[in-house]
């Protein structure tokens, strides 16, 4: 299979520089242009026809969120991943660039010399580009088959297609990655107001990063949402969002549930992880308990949602088509794990039918 073609599109010559060396060392990726503004990368990208850019906000002439804009105009165009600063603006326009269009985004990053510069370039860029353009190398990076055939949107799989007819949830527990953000959002939104159970988010961000998710999906959804805080009541109506570099887990407090935070070792080199929020739900709630695991790479999830299938709880997960990235999703699908198998718009639908009206009441813990 060809190599990747990337393009770098950032106003400091350094950068573009550092950048270029760090990806062109992978023999998977093939730097094929650069650009120093928006205007330059509009007129270059039909000439050297990348597949995926990498696009700086601040620039001269054209910034990066209108050349993103512009990108999105045309048809067939290149993946886009954002190059922001780790600061809260840098959270701010990472999500607006997220919600414009962008597949992903990535920070940048300041180190004491040019071998640690590019070692945190290549740790930081080569994962997602990968990722998002799987198909072109022709590699499984989530060290997984294909997705088989017999698993289309929306069937239960094959290994727990069996289970009681009616399940009724007690807490709703979401896992996501790359594409992440715009669907936990789109999943959320379409909450009603009166939704009668917790929910609790694990999204892979950096800490200001899920600060600025939860205030997003605040301003646009009908439920409370915030950042995780250690100590805060696990009650209905409310989604916690673990915060950046914490993992977030639910302990028991008697009839109810309380929300932990930990600064535990990563794992699946994340934190906040997946895993260890799964893992207590499922010890918990039990059978009460419902995962989604949403669009990202790696396979993140995949231990937690096993153990919550070993106490019956129930695992709905975004499908391949929608998905952003179908690592996680792929993942626990392929190992037969997930009880459906659902699009991004028929996900909302999918939970609201373990919380139907009959089964609204303020759930305890079990």
């Amino acid at each position: 299979m060809r190599r990747i073609r990337v393009m770098i599109v950032d106003d400091v010559s350094i950068v573009r520089r550092l950048v270029s060396n760090a990806l062109g060392a992978d023999p998977d990726i093939e730097v094929v242009g650069s650009a120093a503004n928006g205007r330059e990368a509009l007129e270059k990208i039909p000439l050297v026809k990348p597949d995926l850019v990498i696009l700086d906000y601040e620039m001269p002439e054209m910034d990066g969120m209108e050349t993103l804009k512009e990108i999105r105009k045309r048809p067939s165009g290149p993946k886009v991943i954002f190059f922001s600063s780790y600061t809260r603006q840098g959270a701010k326009v990472s999500l607006d660039a997220l919600w414009q269009g962008a597949d992903d985004y990535a920070t940048k990053v300041t180190a004491d010399n040019l071998a640690a510069a590019t070692l945190c370039v290549q740790l930081e860029l080569l994962p997602k580009i990968k990722a998002l353009c799987e198909s072109m190398t022709g590699s499984q990076s989530d060290a997984a088959a294909p997705s088989p055939a017999a698993l289309p949107a929306g069937a239960a799989t094959p290994a727990t297609a069996a289970g009681p007819a009616v399940h009724r949830a007690e807490i709703l527990a979401i896992g996501a990655s790359t594409g992440g953000p715009r669907a936990l959002a789109a999943v959320i939104e379409a909450l009603p107001a009166d939704f009668p159970i917790p929910v609790v988010v694990v999204q892979h961000m950096p800490p200001l990063f899920t600060r600025s998710l939860a205030e997003r999906i605040a301003s646009r959804s009908a439920l409370r949402c915030a950042e995780g805080v250690d100590g805060a009541l696990v009650e209905p109506g409310t989604v916690w969002i673990a915060p950046g570099n914490w993992h977030m887990t639910v302990q028991r407090d008697g009839t109810d549930a309380r929300l932990r935070l930990s600064s535990d070792p990563p794992e699946n080199s994340c934190r906040p992880s997946v895993d260890p929020l799964f893992r207590s739900v499922a010890e918990v709630y039990g059978a009460g308990a419902l995962g989604v695991i949403l669009t990202g790479m790696g396979q993140d999830g995949l231990l937690g949602v096993r153990r919550l299938h070993e106490c019956q709880g129930r695992i709905v997960v975004q499908d391949e088509a929608t998905s952003v990235v179908w690592g996680m999703p792929g993942a626990v699908a392929r190992a037969g794990l997930a009880h459906r198998i659902v699009p991004l718009h028929e996900l909302a639908g999918e939970i609201l039918k373990h919380v139907s009206a009959a089964g609204r009441r303020r759930a305890t813990v079990a």
